[in-house]
This record gives structure tokens, C-alpha cells and sequence, in this order.
């Protein structure tokens, strides 16, 4: 079965996303900077209303649009947030940590991860900023963190998705985490793309139509 996520922002988008073929919903604010997390309200509503549904919930942990590197105090408000998303019962977490030279910041990252504490965990579209030759890597610290997937367009956003970079991709994650593509991904090109990649889940706004 083919797992489509739509990624919404607030909660006013979720009805019709489930009503429409949503299997999983990633809950943002404020798209237009990339996603950032919604307050608790949302958050709450949001979930009671998907698990009605029978459709988990990943909640974006991102204080602010921008780069991807977080000081103390931006680190404190998303730990803060995770326990939130814990509490109100949400599925996961979306969220990624990056070093100013662009490698994933280890120590953010298992603070994070700890907080979570048996949520799953995604690393979002920040791989995207990380060096190709670092990727391999990456995916590597990842698993060990036990990351459950990375969403990624296989490249910069402002390009189409890169298939044969996200190809290479999932033949470096061999099964041990999920790529999930993302960016430009619609109803009308899910089914294809996902049969290219040869995976089970994709990420979109216009997922759903």
C-alpha cells in the first residue's frame, strides 16, 4: 500500500486531507518559510482528530524558518515542544539539526532524539544541505539513532526532485530507514514516482489533489 503523506499547515486542512486518501498527516505552520511548528491548540485538535481517523500525526519541530542551525535557547524551545507532541499523543516528530559547515549537529540531534523518546523521528529536508560526499554517512548515524526516515528531495527545492539522487538514496539506506521523497510530488505523479524509487511512502502538499 501506498503511504501518502500531506504535509498541512494548521489544522483546517486536515479534514479534507483525510477525507481525500491522507495516511499520514505532517502537521506545520507557516509553509511558506518551509514549515514551523503550530502551537499546542493545533497540535492537540490536530491529533484527537486524526487518530479518530485511524491516521498518525508527525509534528514539525521548528522554531523559526530560516537555516537550520539552532542555538541554546532555540534547542530548549524545541525540546520543550517535542514533550508537547509527546504528551498530546502525536506519532512523531519532524525535525533536523545542522552545524554551521553543514553536517548534521550530533549533540542538538541526540537531545532531540531523547526527548522524543520512542517517538519516531524524521530528519527533514536539512539532509538536502548537506555535502553529497557526507550523505553516505549520514544515513549511517541516522540508522544508529534509529531515525525512522529522511525526507528529501534528493536535492535543492528550487530544482525538480532529483530521482537519481534519491535512487542512490535508498540503495544507501538498504531498507535500514525510510526515504521519503518530497517537494513537487502531486496526485497525478505519486504513483509513477514511487514505482521509480521503488518505495512504499511519498510527501506532499498536492499529494492528495
Amino acid at each position: 500500500m501506498l503511504i501518502k503523506e500531506v504535509c498541512v499547515e494548521n489544522f483546517t486542512e486536515i479534514p479534507a486531507a483525510i477525507r481525500n486518501g491522507a495516511k499520514r498527516i505532517e502537521l506545520n505552520d507557516n509553509l511558506a518559510v518551509g514549515g514551523t511548528t503550530v502551537s499546542r491548540g493545533v497540535m492537540a485538535e490536530s491529533v484527537r482528530y486524526a487518530h479518530e481517523h485511524d491516521v498518525p500525526v508527525m509534528v514539525m519541530i521548528r522554531p523559526r524558518g530560516g537555516n537550520f542551525v539552532y542555538n541554546d535557547q532555540e534547542l530548549k524551545i524545541m525540546e520543550a515542544d517535542i514533550f508537547s507532541a509527546q504528551e498530546l499523543g502525536a506519532d512523531g516528530i519532524v525535525v533536523g539539526c545542522l552545524t554551521p559547515d553543514n553536517k548534521i549537529d550530533d549533540e542538538a540531534m541526540e537531545m532531540l532524539i531523547g526527548a522524543a523518546n520512542g517517538m519516531q523521528v524524521v530528519f527533514h529536508m536539512a539532509f538536502d544541505e548537506l555535502a553529497v560526499a557526507d550523505q553516505a554517512e549520514a544515513i549511517d548515524w541516522l540508522v544508529e539513532h534509529d531515525v525512522k526516515r529522511i525526507l528529501t528531495h534528493g536535492g535543492p527545492l528550487t530544482a525538480p526532485l532529483n530521482e537519481e539522487r534519491l535512487q542512490e538514496l535508498v540503495r544507501l539506506a538498504d531498507g535500514r530507514l525510510g526515504i521519503l521523497p518530497g517537494g513537487g510530488i502531486t496526485a497525478e505523479n505519486v504513483a509513477g514516482i514511487t514505482k521509480r524509487l521503488n518505495v512504499t511512502e511519498a510527501h506532499g502538499t498536492k499529494i492528495v489533489g
